[in-house]
Protein backbone atom coordinates (compact mmCIF):
# COMPACT_ATOMS: atom_id res chain seq x y z
CA UNK A 1 0.00 0.00 0.00
CA UNK A 2 2.85 2.41 0.58
CA UNK A 3 4.73 1.66 -2.34
CA UNK A 4 2.07 2.30 -4.34
CA UNK A 5 1.36 5.88 -2.92
CA UNK A 6 5.27 6.44 -3.66
CA UNK A 7 4.84 5.71 -7.08
CA UNK A 8 1.82 7.85 -7.01
CA UNK A 9 3.54 10.51 -5.42
CA UNK A 10 6.39 10.24 -7.72
CA UNK A 11 3.99 10.73 -11.31
CA UNK A 12 2.14 13.49 -9.39
CA UNK A 13 5.79 15.15 -8.96
CA UNK A 14 7.35 15.02 -11.86
CA UNK A 15 3.57 15.92 -13.43
CA UNK A 16 3.26 19.25 -11.78
CA UNK A 17 6.66 20.05 -10.78
CA UNK A 18 7.88 21.91 -14.05
CA UNK A 19 4.53 24.27 -14.00
CA UNK A 20 5.45 24.80 -10.13
CA UNK A 21 8.58 26.19 -10.49
CA UNK A 22 7.61 28.23 -13.58
CA UNK A 23 4.89 29.87 -11.08
CA UNK A 24 7.03 29.52 -7.60
CA UNK A 25 10.31 31.29 -7.52
CA UNK A 26 10.56 30.11 -3.45
CA UNK A 27 10.28 26.18 -5.03
CA UNK A 28 12.84 26.94 -8.14
CA UNK A 29 15.21 28.16 -5.85
CA UNK A 30 14.89 24.81 -3.05
CA UNK A 31 15.09 22.54 -6.05
CA UNK A 32 18.61 23.95 -8.07
CA UNK A 33 19.90 24.29 -3.86
CA UNK A 34 19.17 20.55 -3.32
CA UNK A 35 20.59 19.60 -7.14
CA UNK A 36 23.43 21.69 -6.89
CA UNK A 37 25.74 19.01 -5.79
CA UNK A 38 24.57 17.25 -9.04
CA UNK A 39 24.47 19.56 -11.73
CA UNK A 40 27.39 22.24 -11.78
CA UNK A 41 26.37 26.08 -11.62
CA UNK A 42 26.36 28.05 -14.58
CA UNK A 43 29.79 29.97 -13.17
CA UNK A 44 31.32 26.05 -12.88
CA UNK A 45 29.92 25.31 -16.39
CA UNK A 46 31.27 28.94 -18.34
CA UNK A 47 34.90 28.26 -16.46
CA UNK A 48 35.00 24.63 -17.50
CA UNK A 49 34.29 25.78 -21.02
CA UNK A 50 36.55 28.99 -20.75
CA UNK A 51 39.25 26.21 -19.58
CA UNK A 52 38.30 23.86 -22.27
CA UNK A 53 38.40 26.69 -25.10
CA UNK A 54 41.72 28.08 -23.67
CA UNK A 55 43.34 24.43 -24.03
CA UNK A 56 41.90 24.60 -27.89
CA UNK A 57 43.79 27.61 -28.19
CA UNK A 58 47.25 26.30 -26.73
CA UNK A 59 46.35 22.98 -28.97
CA UNK A 60 46.19 25.15 -31.96
CA UNK A 61 49.00 27.09 -30.99
CA UNK A 62 51.08 24.38 -30.74
CA UNK A 63 49.61 22.72 -33.90
CA UNK A 64 50.37 25.73 -35.74
CA UNK A 65 54.32 26.06 -34.12
CA UNK A 66 54.78 22.38 -35.51
CA UNK A 67 53.27 23.18 -38.92
CA UNK A 68 55.36 26.22 -39.18
CA UNK A 69 58.73 24.35 -38.59
CA UNK A 70 57.85 21.45 -40.59
CA UNK A 71 56.89 23.93 -43.80
CA UNK A 72 60.62 25.64 -42.83
CA UNK A 73 62.13 22.11 -42.91
CA UNK A 74 59.91 20.91 -45.94
CA UNK A 75 61.39 25.14 -47.59
CA UNK A 76 64.86 23.71 -46.50
CA UNK A 77 64.52 20.59 -47.97
CA UNK A 78 63.50 21.60 -51.38
CA UNK A 79 66.26 24.26 -51.22
CA UNK A 80 68.63 22.09 -50.63
CA UNK A 81 67.05 19.60 -53.14
CA UNK A 82 66.79 21.97 -55.61
CA UNK A 83 70.36 22.83 -55.02
CA UNK A 84 71.84 19.09 -55.65
CA UNK A 85 69.51 18.87 -58.96
CA UNK A 86 71.24 22.11 -60.21
CA UNK A 87 74.16 21.22 -59.24
CA UNK A 88 73.78 17.46 -60.61
CA UNK A 89 72.18 19.31 -64.18
CA UNK A 90 75.04 21.09 -64.38
CA UNK A 91 77.35 18.76 -64.20
CA UNK A 92 75.26 16.11 -66.79
CA UNK A 93 75.47 19.55 -68.92
CA UNK A 94 79.17 19.35 -68.63
CA UNK A 95 79.58 15.66 -68.99
CA UNK A 96 77.42 15.61 -72.00
CA UNK A 97 79.08 18.25 -73.69
CA UNK A 98 82.68 16.54 -72.89
CA UNK A 99 80.36 13.82 -74.21
CA UNK A 100 79.35 15.48 -77.81
CA UNK A 101 83.05 16.95 -78.39
CA UNK A 102 84.37 13.71 -77.81
CA UNK A 103 82.16 12.18 -80.81
CA UNK A 104 82.37 15.08 -82.94
CA UNK A 105 86.09 14.57 -82.55
CA UNK A 106 86.13 10.99 -83.29
CA UNK A 107 83.42 12.01 -86.19
CA UNK A 108 85.93 13.96 -87.79
CA UNK A 109 88.90 11.14 -87.02
CA UNK A 110 86.13 8.45 -88.86
CA UNK A 111 85.22 11.00 -91.84
CA UNK A 112 88.81 11.30 -92.29
CA UNK A 113 89.84 8.16 -92.41
CA UNK A 114 86.79 7.09 -94.57
CA UNK A 115 87.38 9.68 -97.32
CA UNK A 116 91.36 8.08 -96.98
CA UNK A 117 89.52 4.88 -97.74
CA UNK A 118 87.17 6.06 -100.43
CA UNK A 119 90.21 7.45 -102.22
CA UNK A 120 91.95 4.58 -101.79
CA UNK A 121 89.30 2.52 -103.27
CA UNK A 122 88.80 4.69 -105.79
CA UNK A 123 92.67 4.49 -106.77
CA UNK A 124 92.03 0.88 -106.45
CA UNK A 125 89.13 0.71 -109.00
CA UNK A 126 91.33 2.72 -111.24
CA UNK A 127 94.01 0.15 -111.02
CA UNK A 128 92.09 -2.76 -111.41
CA UNK A 129 89.99 -0.69 -114.40
CA UNK A 130 93.24 -0.02 -116.08
CA UNK A 131 94.91 -3.74 -114.99
CA UNK A 132 91.41 -4.99 -116.69
CA UNK A 133 91.84 -2.71 -119.84
CA UNK A 134 95.05 -4.18 -120.38
CA UNK A 135 94.16 -7.48 -119.88
CA UNK A 136 91.18 -7.28 -122.23
CA UNK A 137 93.38 -6.17 -124.70
CA UNK A 138 96.07 -8.35 -124.63
CA UNK A 139 93.33 -11.32 -125.09
CA UNK A 140 91.90 -9.01 -128.41
CA UNK A 141 95.49 -9.50 -129.48
CA UNK A 142 96.28 -12.70 -128.33
CA UNK A 143 92.34 -13.42 -130.34
CA UNK A 144 93.85 -11.55 -133.62
CA UNK A 145 96.61 -13.07 -133.63
CA UNK A 146 94.73 -16.82 -133.13
CA UNK A 147 92.62 -15.32 -135.62
CA UNK A 148 95.03 -14.84 -138.21
CA UNK A 149 96.95 -17.56 -137.90
CA UNK A 150 93.91 -19.59 -137.73
CA UNK A 151 92.88 -17.76 -140.86
CA UNK A 152 96.50 -18.31 -142.58
CA UNK A 153 96.44 -21.94 -141.45
CA UNK A 154 92.58 -22.78 -142.92
CA UNK A 155 93.98 -21.03 -146.34
CA UNK A 156 97.00 -23.27 -146.70
CA UNK A 157 95.47 -26.20 -145.69
CA UNK A 158 96.85 -26.66 -142.27
CA UNK A 159 93.84 -26.08 -140.30
CA UNK A 160 89.74 -26.97 -141.21
CA UNK A 161 87.71 -23.95 -142.23
CA UNK A 162 84.90 -25.11 -140.36
CA UNK A 163 87.24 -25.38 -137.08
CA UNK A 164 88.50 -21.82 -137.69
CA UNK A 165 84.79 -20.61 -137.97
CA UNK A 166 83.68 -22.52 -134.86
CA UNK A 167 86.55 -20.02 -133.25
CA UNK A 168 85.21 -17.53 -134.58
CA UNK A 169 81.69 -18.19 -133.75
CA UNK A 170 82.57 -18.72 -129.74
CA UNK A 171 84.28 -15.64 -129.71
CA UNK A 172 80.91 -13.66 -130.91
CA UNK A 173 78.73 -15.54 -128.61
CA UNK A 174 80.77 -14.70 -125.57
CA UNK A 175 82.06 -11.39 -126.56
CA UNK A 176 78.30 -10.36 -127.21
CA UNK A 177 76.39 -12.58 -125.38
CA UNK A 178 74.42 -14.08 -128.14
CA UNK A 179 73.32 -17.63 -129.91
CA UNK A 180 74.98 -17.95 -133.80
CA UNK A 181 72.98 -20.33 -135.52
CA UNK A 182 73.91 -22.20 -138.21
CA UNK A 183 71.49 -22.36 -141.08
CA UNK A 184 71.01 -24.73 -143.99
CA UNK A 185 69.11 -24.55 -147.10
CA UNK A 186 68.84 -25.66 -150.60
CA UNK A 187 68.77 -23.76 -153.43
CA UNK A 188 66.85 -26.20 -155.82
CA UNK A 189 66.74 -22.97 -158.85
CA UNK A 190 70.99 -22.70 -158.44
CA UNK A 191 70.32 -19.05 -158.43
CA UNK A 192 73.60 -18.79 -156.13
CA UNK A 193 75.86 -21.30 -157.58
CA UNK A 194 74.78 -21.45 -160.95
CA UNK A 195 73.49 -24.79 -160.17
CA UNK A 196 71.84 -26.51 -157.43
CA UNK A 197 73.61 -26.37 -154.11
CA UNK A 198 73.35 -26.27 -150.58
CA UNK A 199 73.32 -22.92 -148.80
CA UNK A 200 74.66 -22.19 -145.22
CA UNK A 201 74.26 -18.77 -143.09
CA UNK A 202 75.37 -17.85 -139.77
CA UNK A 203 72.20 -16.01 -138.01
CA UNK A 204 72.43 -13.79 -135.22
CA UNK A 205 69.44 -12.96 -133.43
CA UNK A 206 69.27 -10.04 -130.92
CA UNK A 207 66.42 -8.24 -129.48
CA UNK A 208 64.15 -9.66 -132.17
CA UNK A 209 66.80 -8.09 -134.55
CA UNK A 210 67.72 -10.37 -137.35
CA UNK A 211 71.65 -10.38 -138.02
CA UNK A 212 72.62 -12.37 -141.26
CA UNK A 213 76.92 -13.15 -141.18
CA UNK A 214 79.39 -15.09 -142.70
CA UNK A 215 82.29 -15.79 -140.76
CA UNK A 216 85.34 -17.06 -142.67
CA UNK A 217 88.90 -17.51 -142.42
CA UNK A 218 89.12 -15.08 -145.73
CA UNK A 219 86.86 -13.34 -148.06
CA UNK A 220 87.62 -12.33 -151.74
CA UNK A 221 85.74 -10.39 -153.94
CA UNK A 222 83.49 -13.43 -155.71
CA UNK A 223 82.43 -14.65 -151.96
CA UNK A 224 81.35 -11.25 -150.96
CA UNK A 225 79.20 -11.28 -154.13
CA UNK A 226 78.34 -15.27 -153.30
CA UNK A 227 77.38 -14.10 -148.96
CA UNK A 228 74.96 -11.39 -150.90
CA UNK A 229 73.11 -13.39 -152.98
CA UNK A 230 73.00 -15.95 -150.24
CA UNK A 231 71.17 -13.12 -147.90
CA UNK A 232 68.85 -12.53 -150.65
CA UNK A 233 67.90 -16.14 -150.55
CA UNK A 234 67.33 -16.70 -147.24
CA UNK A 235 65.24 -13.50 -147.51
CA UNK A 236 62.98 -14.26 -149.91
CA UNK A 237 62.46 -17.96 -149.07
CA UNK A 238 61.74 -16.97 -145.16
CA UNK A 239 59.81 -13.93 -145.91
CA UNK A 240 62.27 -12.17 -143.33
CA UNK A 241 63.97 -8.50 -144.05
CA UNK A 242 67.74 -8.97 -142.10
CA UNK A 243 68.69 -5.87 -140.29
CA UNK A 244 72.08 -6.34 -140.57
CA UNK A 245 74.16 -7.90 -142.82
CA UNK A 246 78.35 -8.34 -141.91
CA UNK A 247 81.16 -10.48 -142.61
CA UNK A 248 83.57 -11.47 -140.01
CA UNK A 249 87.08 -12.54 -141.44
CA UNK A 250 91.04 -11.61 -140.91
CA UNK A 251 91.65 -12.07 -144.01
CA UNK A 252 88.96 -9.47 -146.37
CA UNK A 253 90.66 -8.58 -149.81
CA UNK A 254 90.38 -4.93 -150.91
CA UNK A 255 88.40 -5.44 -153.59
CA UNK A 256 85.76 -7.33 -151.74
CA UNK A 257 85.60 -4.75 -148.72
CA UNK A 258 85.10 -2.41 -152.04
CA UNK A 259 81.84 -4.59 -152.54
CA UNK A 260 80.89 -4.74 -149.58
CA UNK A 261 80.49 -1.00 -149.11
CA UNK A 262 78.56 -1.02 -152.10
CA UNK A 263 76.34 -3.62 -150.78
CA UNK A 264 75.40 -1.72 -148.29
CA UNK A 265 77.63 -5.23 -146.00
CA UNK A 266 79.43 -4.67 -142.59
CA UNK A 267 82.82 -5.79 -142.04
CA UNK A 268 85.16 -6.65 -138.85
CA UNK A 269 88.53 -8.53 -139.24
CA UNK A 270 88.25 -9.81 -135.73
CA UNK A 271 85.38 -11.14 -134.04
CA UNK A 272 85.69 -8.43 -131.43
CA UNK A 273 85.67 -5.66 -132.89
CA UNK A 274 81.86 -5.83 -134.72
CA UNK A 275 79.15 -4.31 -132.76
CA UNK A 276 76.29 -6.57 -132.15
Amino acid sequence: MQTQTTEELKKLIMAELPNLIKSEPELRDFVLKITRDVYADRRETESRFDRMMDQLNRDREAGEKRWQAWEKKWEAQQKADKERWQAWEKKWEAQQKADREKWEAQEKKWEAQEKKWEAWEKKYEENQKVIHEMLDEIKRVDHRIDSTIGALGARWGMQAEEAFRDGLKAIVEKSFGVKVERYEGYDHEGVIFGRPDQVELDLIIKDGTLIICEIKSSMSRAEMYVFWRKKEFYEEKHNSKASRVMVISPMIDPKAKAVAEKLGIETYGYAGDAKI
